[in-house]
């Protein structure tokens, strides 16, 4: 019997189990943590601690395993860099402005 999906690794998009989701563990595939900040649903760049949970303790590293209580597994992370991601957008959305 297999564990059934519950998240999706923030590196290399492979899904994760319950049993993947551990804090001393790793993904399978890629060896990155897997309970961390860009793994979680309330992951939001840009938010007060990247965060969209307002009383969440401040975590420095969001690819690195922690301790917080909100963790919650999301089966769709935002992938690669969020800076490049945001700034990509926002530049998408100006070059819209003048068509």
């Amino acid at each position: 019997m297999t564990d059934p999906i519950v998240g999706t690794c923030w590196h290399c998009g492979r899904p994760l189990g319950k049993a993947d989701l551990g804090r001393e563990t790793t993904c399978p595939g890629c060896g990155k943590a897997t309970r961390a900040c860009r793994n979680c649903r309330f992951y939001a760049p840009g938010r007060p601690n990247d965060c969209f949970e307002p009383i969440a303790e401040p975590v420095a590293d969001k690819t690195r395993a922690n301790f917080c209580e909100h963790f919650d597994p999301t089966t769709q992370p935002l992938r690669g860099d969020p800076a490049k991601a945001r700034a990509a957008d926002l530049l998408k959305a100006a070059q819209d402005l003048f068509k």
